[in-house]
């Protein structure tokens, strides 16, 4: 596979020459941890539905990240293969990952939520040469879905299941049998194997599809430089030292989860826990039972563990900070959750290509949680500019530019969308201002996505679907606020002549599809025409302004 990741080398010099890009990679972090603490806990893997706790020291997590690396290097993975996985926060995607690493392979987490559509699509797209998914997970059989996608997918060789068994023992094709359960490490030609070909500091080391305005998701190329020169600055703004302990309750296959739950603990030398499923009360639980310090996550999870400690009066008197992303987050939620939890409650704004954009500070006041989205880390710089690029005065709402030291290298296959100019410029796609004190606001977005509960819901696409429908003349999906969630997805449509069509219509429609759950619209209006502009592009801040203003 050849990465085209174009971003990289013209910055490269200065990034060196300021300090930004740390010239090291996770194998260097991980081989540090163990030489100056090997045994202790590293990570606690949590899997809520049978009640289980994996832990691993530095030492024991480093053995088992070399004997995954030879199993994936006996199944055929080279350097620039992509190894995908469809895994939830579980050991096994924490591991993988290491692993990839150590041969110089590229890991591309994938959101357990997706199916066939968006698989088909992703795993082409990336010549994924082995795809790693866990047998059930949450009632759904991954395995099953794999097999049936398998003749459609030339450039993948392999399925390996997580809890795949046959006759109650590992089955020929399970993680266990393939990759964590024989001690490869120890084969004769392993240490040629680990050290031959370990991705270095500007190698592609991580491909995260992000869902766009292009009506297909982009794959976005970060290398170990551009994810630890936020990570860095990022750990340092929230004081975090190896004596914290983190939780990870957002998905590791989002670059939340990714960046700040699996690799930050390791650059910390701190210690990571991971929940697998969402449930307030077992987060409350293992935040007491574990110690947990900080978390990061969307609005909706600060929504319910505030709710849960209120309801239970019960406390977490060791977590400190509880960092929020994906959605602004409303006043009284701050007040709230600072009541609920006491701790610090701080607001994040970022990007799947460059992570954390801007934060507030551990010394803010609460207001400027809930009435800014921060500002910019370390070598990072925001500008707000308008239509013709010129900048525009604090409190001015125009387009929102970033340059920052942690910006990707790339969309894989279409640098035509990179979005970079030749300063350096990246353009968000979204609208928002800067104060007078430098912290941004998001005021809105140009490029058509909906947020609901941290989740990006590629809006194109499911209208391009939608369009198909034989009782849909045209449609539209578009935001309405929703208090847990940040945001919901209504389908604004018009029926053709004589046709019906409501909700579980459509539902059935889309699964049909084989589109995510979490991308269904959950309500629906019927309209007899939408409104548009005098070239017929449907204007949608009117049919927001509506939803928002009369609750139609």
């Amino acid at each position: 596979m050849e990465f085209d990741a174009v971003l990289i080398a013209p910055r490269r010099a200065e990034s060196i020459a300021r300090g930004w890009w740390p010239e090291r990679t996770i194998n260097d972090e991980l081989d540090a941890c163990v030489a100056q603490c090997p045994d202790k806990i590293a990570l606690s893997a949590m899997r809520v539905e049978d009640d289980t706790t994996t832990r691993f020291t530095y030492r024991e997590m480093a053995t088992m990240a070399d004997r995954i690396a030879v199993g994936l290097a006996r199944l055929g993975v080279e350097p620039n293969d992509v190894v995908s996985l469809q895994l939830p926060n579980w050991w096994q995607f924490t591991l993988a990952c290491l692993a990839c690493s150590r041969i110089g392979a590229v890991l591309n987490p994938l959101m357990h939520i997706f199916r066939e559509r968006e698989l088909s699509f992703m795993l082409n797209h990336s010549r994924s040469k082995v795809m790693i998914v866990p047998k059930v997970f949450r009632g759904f059989d991954f395995e099953q879905m794999m097999t049936g996608l398998r003749s459609s997918l030339p450039h993948l060789q392999h399925v390996v299941v997580v809890g795949g068994e046959t006759d109650g023992k590992p089955g020929a094709n399970s993680f266990e049998t393939l990759l964590s359960g024989p001690q490869w490490e120890h084969e004769p030609d392993a240490r040629e194997i680990l050290t031959r070909h370990r991705s270095g500091p500007d190698d592609v080391t991580q491909l995260l599809y992000t869902s766009g305005t292009t009506g297909e998701p982009k794959g976005v190329m970060h290398t170990a430089n551009t994810l630890l020169s936020n990570i860095i600055p990022y750990a340092a703004a929230m004081c975090l030292k190896s004596d914290d302990v983190v939780l990870m309750a957002s998905p590791m296959a989002h670059q939340t989860g990714f960046m700040y739950g699996l690799m930050m603990p390791i650059v910390l030398r701190a210690r990571a826990v991971l929940q697998d499923i969402w449930q307030p009360k077992k987060a409350l639980e293992v935040i007491r039972t574990e110690g947990v310090t900080f978390t990061m996550a969307s609005t909706v999870f600060l929504t319910d563990l505030a709710a849960t400690v209120t309801e239970t009066r019960t406390t977490v008197p060791t977590l400190q900070t509880f960092v929020c992303a994906g959605a602004p987050i409303p006043g009284p939620l701050v007040e709230q959750a600072r009541k609920a939890i006491d701790a610090k409650i701080v607001s994040a704004w970022g990007m799947t290509e460059m992570g954390a954009v801007t934060l507030t500070r551990l010394d803010d006041d609460d207001e400027r949680s809930f009435a800014t989205d921060g500002c910019p880390l370390a070598g990072v710089e925001v500008r707000v500019a308008d239509d013709d690029n010129a900048p525009l005065q604090a409190a001015s709402t125009g387009r929102l530019l970033v340059r920052s030291c942690s910006s990707f290298g790339g969309y894989l296959k279409r640098p035509h969308l990179n979005g970079v100019d030749a300063d350096g410029w990246f353009d968000t796609g979204d609208l928002a201002y800067v104060d007078e004190r430098g912290y941004i606001r998001i005021s809105g977005r140009s490029k058509d996505v909906i947020i609901r509960g941290g989740e990006n819901i590629p809006v194109i696409e499911i209208e391009a679907l939608l369009y198909r429908h034989p009782a849909i003349a045209a449609a539209a999906i578009v935001a309405y606020p929703d208090e847990r969630l940040g945001e919901r997805a209504c389908a604004v449509v018009v029926a053709k002549l004589g046709a019906h069509i409501d909700l579980p219509a459509i539902v059935d429609f889309l699964k049909s599809h084989r589109v995510a759950v979490q991308y269904m619209p959950e309500r629906l209006i019927v309209r007899d025409s939408l409104p548009t502009t005098p070239s017929g592009k449907i204007q949608k801040f009117k049919l927001r302004d509506a939803l928002r203003d009369t609750g139609d």
